[in-house]
């Protein structure tokens, strides 16, 4: 069962303001479908909190790679 929170929940949630959630990471970061959707084909959007927090906690080693530090 998916977990459907608004914008202000979510920046709660991730600690970013709902205003960079809307502007910045909607259709970037965060995709129709995937992480949020529009009930009844309106304005209000309800994001999937399961489907945010699986894409957050996944890595990408290669992203890793350029952030480690060298000994």
């Amino acid at each position: 069962m998916n977990t459907y929170i608004s914008t202000e929940q979510l920046s709660d949630r991730i600690h970013y303001t709902p205003r960079t959630i809307r502007n910045e990471l909607l259709d970037s970061c965060l995709f129709e479908g995937r992480h949020y959707i529009r009930p009844f084909n309106r304005r209000k959007i309800l994001f999937i909190w399961e489907n945010i927090e699986e894409d957050m906690l996944q890595q990408d080693d290669s992203l890793a790679l350029a952030y480690t530090e060298e000994v």
